[in-house]
């Protein structure tokens, strides 16, 4: 029987794994120009106010 540690390892390697390759799957399914990743913040303008 192998060690807790040795059994937690080897569940989080494969979970991240399984993560990474989601992710890559997901984001070459969108045609171009759709990803949000590197999208620009939204404009806010702001509105100064003159305290006299």
């Amino acid at each position: 029987m192998k060690s807790p540690v040795v059994i937690v390892a080897i569940t989080l390697t494969a979970a991240i794994l399984v993560a990474a390759s989601l992710l890559i799957f997901v984001g070459t399914r969108k045609g171009p120009g759709t990803s949000t990743l590197n999208a620009p913040a939204p404009q806010q303008r702001i509105m100064h106010a003159h305290l006299v």
